[in-house]
């Protein structure tokens, strides 16, 4: 039937209410069955339109307000902190600017079509992960009860990490910057500065020190870091304010949340070009290194940063999608979500190396001024001739380049007592190739460079105020990821789900606030994701494509998107991405073989990091967690297969909203012909199929029989209405 034709629905609407009269006055030709029920038709017909022809009115799921409002959403949960202190790394680690040709081409193999697969299930049936999955494959309805556990563990340590920019944001208004200096310990003779910062570095002390107040190991618990804690709630307390609502509150929230980190980003790029050495620090980052590319580690980090950088395998992109229209073009989503994405990274680089090329500038500077020093003591002792230092060097003001000429000059004239002099070549280069990433560039070394800033505190603020922001967005999908496939499946009101899913995971999160929790913070970030999710995607693309079939899937996707998709999704589904997902998962558990499991503790005594194994009961939580988020996939698989719990005598079910009822409707999954877009149903009654509009009621009966649900969504409850051999789609 062509899309948003009344005419043809009204022709189409009367056939179906003469069919009826027609039947109902034709009884001696009926079935006994049919002989005992009569059929009950809708005054309203042009309102209750089912979802397939295009009107929503009927449709009680919530829906965005806008596409912006969607694509904001979208964007906020795929921008995260990854692209602002990971991909910058990766980038500079893996070969400079050729890194992003690797990216790019893994981005259109890998990236776009599982997530335009993604968007495209969630769009279509319009359940969460758990609910699509069971949709798809019963057998398979555990991968989107993976994706809820996995989604519940990155939430438990993502929002702690928005807790530490917290803190950081609430001691930015102050000058100057708590982090600026080392501080002094008094005694009753003399005052000297505290060894471990002395040792180190006001930043690096100041994070580890006075934010963390960090143990020498995982197994020292310490006790709660109460202002960690009060940080941590906060979060919590944002997040289930902005997610009581769903969509509704969350869909609004997203103007800020998602606009805002560009506006910081681009405000820091032209305030950071215009320092001295930013322009090193972009030339150093973009300079291609293309004997690197051709290594497997560069490519396998690629399809690692790809896969994680899209929210693949979380859920938070099928529960976003779930609550659009199905003619909405999710392809063209699908695009411009992954370039936004990589182009937010690429701009996040551009910034974090312009700064740290500002900061490696003042290194470089430091750096010279005390080689210079030791120079002149040199020439003053006795130990170097004047004769060998040329005439036009002065050291009260010595440049780069010719602290560059002396340094090469008493290399080769002391070239055997060179080493002993403790000279440092201070190359910016050097500095530059101190890769940092994760919590030590945003809290150690970016906050290092802002104290350099005029005005430091403002860029502060706007910084912590940004990754707060970033963790947000991300913190928004992860929830609705967790919370919407449990409301579809379950039936229960999201409000106090929400509340109880943030207070259990705030409970459940001061593991990570007390002093050792920076450790758990990095076991959670190694073990609950990467392999979990990596699995639950190839699962997913398997299933569509060898379970499901994926040649009903291109025509369900022509359906619903009213245009065939590029053949070159079909080989990419099929095929291609699939087996560079098994090679990915395969060459990631090979190199954590590889790999002891650990974790990079900070020694006081010596300020400085020091990487130890984890002790026995942390290698166990380490394989849980992959055991507890994968454990569904095979126990759902066992209990389908053997049909060890009765399910409507193995009957696939799914669930329409409709007018505050909930519409169980069954569907056959032996039926070869069934699809997404048209669920074709072999009735057991010989009549004739008729519409959603045409309700059968029992004779005897003088109304429809209902179940009204304890819990409803919109305070009326939840009508359940038997109805087995009412099809979706029939219209």
């Amino acid at each position: 039937m062509p899309k948003n034709s009344k005419v043809t629905k009204r022709e189409l609407d009367d056939d179906v209410v003469d069919s009826v009269k027609d039947l109902l006055s034709n009884e001696d030709s009926c079935e006994e069955s049919f002989k005992k029920s009569e059929l009950m038709v809708q005054d309203d017909l042009d309102k209750d339109r089912d979802i397939e022809d295009g009107s929503d009115i009927d449709d009680e799921r919530p829906a965005w307000n806008s596409k912006l409002q969607y694509i904001l959403a979208q964007v906020g949960f795929s921008v995260g902190l990854g692209n602002v202190w990971r991909f910058p790394y990766l980038c500079q680690k893996n070969g400079g600017g050729a890194y992003l040709v690797p990216y790019l081409i893994l981005l259109l193999v890998i990236g776009i079509p599982l997530f335009f697969l993604e968007l495209s299930v969630g769009q279509r049936i319009r359940r969460g992960s758990i609910g699509v999955w069971n949709y798809i494959s019963p057998k398979m309805g555990g991968i989107g009860f993976s994706s809820c556990i996995v989604c519940l563990f990155v939430a438990l340590y993502y929002n702690v990490i928005i807790g530490w920019s917290l803190f950081y944001f609430s001691q930015s208004f102050q000058h100057p910057l708590p982090w600026d200096q080392c501080p002094l310990v008094k005694n009753a003779s003399y005052t000297y500065i505290e060894p471990e910062c002395e040792k180190s570095s006001a930043t690096t002390y100041y994070w580890y020190r006075e934010a963390l107040n960090i143990s020498n190991s995982i197994t020292e618990g310490g006790g709660l870091n109460w202002k960690m804690t009060l940080c941590l709630l906060a979060a919590w307390i944002m997040v289930c304010l902005a997610m009581i609502k769903g969509i509704q509150s969350s869909g609004k929230v997203m103007y800020f949340s998602s606009l805002f980190p560009y506006v910081v980003l681009t405000c820091f790029l032209v305030r950071a070009l215009l320092l001295n050495g930013s322009i090193d620090g972009i030339r150093h980052m973009f300079t291609p290194k293309l004997e690197i590319m051709l290594e497997p580690k560069v490519w396998r980090e690629a399809a690692t940063q790809v896969f994680f950088a899209l929210g693949l395998g979380f859920g938070g992109v099928i529960a976003f999608s779930s609550y659009n229209k199905r003619d909405n073009n999710c392809h063209f989503d699908a695009v411009l979500v992954s370039l936004i994405n990589f182009f937010t990274s690429v701009l996040a680089t551009l910034v974090v190396f312009a700064v740290l090329g500002f900061k490696a500038n003042i290194m470089n500077e430091s750096c010279i001024s005390e080689n210079a020093g030791k120079i002149v003591r040199l020439l003053q002792a006795g130990n170097l001739s004047h004769s060998v230092i040329p005439h036009h060097v002065n050291f009260s003001s010595i440049t780069a380049q010719d602290y560059e000429l002396v340094y090469d000059i008493i290399k080769k004239v002391k070239e055997e007592e060179f080493d002993a002099l403790g000279l440092a070549a201070c190359q910016i280069e050097d500095e530059l190739d101190k890769s940092v990433q994760g919590t030590g560039l945003a809290f150690i070394a970016f906050t290092e460079a802002m104290t350099h800033f005029p005005a430091s505190p403002f860029w502060s603020v706007m910084f912590f105020l940004m990754l707060v922001n970033l963790g947000l967005g991300s913190m928004f999908g992860t929830i609705e990821g967790i919370t919407t496939p449990i409301v579809d499946t379950f039936k229960i009101r999201k409000e106090p789900l929400t509340v109880g899913c943030c207070l259990l995971a705030f409970c459940i999160g001061l593991l990570f606030v007390q002093r050792s929790g920076n450790y758990f913070v990095t076991m959670f970030d190694d073990y609950s994701a990467t392999l979990p999710l990596l699995v639950v995607v190839i699962l997913e693309n398997i299933t569509i494509s060898w379970v499901y079939g994926i040649d009903k899937f291109m025509d369900d996707l022509k359906d619903m998107l009213g245009f065939t998709p590029y053949k070159y999704y079909y080989y990419m589904w099929k095929y291609i991405s699939p087996i560079l997902l098994i090679i990915l998962l395969i060459a990631s558990i090979v190199q954590m073989g590889f790999t002891p499991p650990g974790y990079y503790a900070w020694i006081a005594e010596k300020a400085t990091e020091e990487r130890l194994s984890y002790p026995t009961w942390g290698l166990f939580l380490c394989v849980l967690l992959i055991v507890l988020a994968l454990l569904p996939v095979p126990l759902v698989f066992i209990v389908r297969f053997f049909n060890l719990i009765d399910d409507s005598s193995g009957s696939r079910a799914s669930v329409s909203y409709k007018r505050g009822r909930i519409i169980k409707e069954i569907s056959n999954p032996e039926e070869d012909d069934a699809s997404l877009i048209h669920e074709k149903i072999q009735s057991e009654m010989p009549s004739p199929n008729i519409g959603n509009s045409i309700y059968r009621k029992q004779s005897g009966s003088p109304t429809l029989k209902v179940d009204t649900a304890p819990n409803g969504r919109y305070g009326i409850g939840y009508l359940m209405a038997d109805m087995p051999d009412m099809p979706e789609s029939d219209l």
